[in-house]
């Protein structure tokens, strides 16, 4: 089962960013919620800042980041700060 160390952060390539541009935009507002994927995600993050965590411990990101949440992860998001983020599953 993956965990909170398997979920990749990192800063996109300008290919990335452009082809970021064509997925579809998820909004929230600051929030907790508890979370369990069922195929992988990678985001962009535009604006925010979140924290995700689990029994492993948590990691933080905000915009400019990309994310690779792995298929299976149960987890908490905590959205700190408004966040808006290019998405795709699969």
């Amino acid at each position: 089962m993956p965990t909170g160390n398997d979920i990749i952060i990192r800063k996109p390539s300008r290919q990335e960013e452009a082809a970021f541009r064509k997925w579809p935009v998820w909004e929230s507002k600051p929030s907790i919620f508890d979370w369990v994927y069922t195929q992988q995600e990678t985001c962009f993050l535009l604006h925010g800042k979140v924290t995700v965590s689990d029994d492993t411990g948590s990691v933080d990101f905000s915009a400019g980041d990309m994310v690779i949440l792995p298929s299976y992860l149960a987890c908490t998001w905590h959205i700190r700060e408004p966040v808006s983020k290019h998405y795709s599953f699969g």
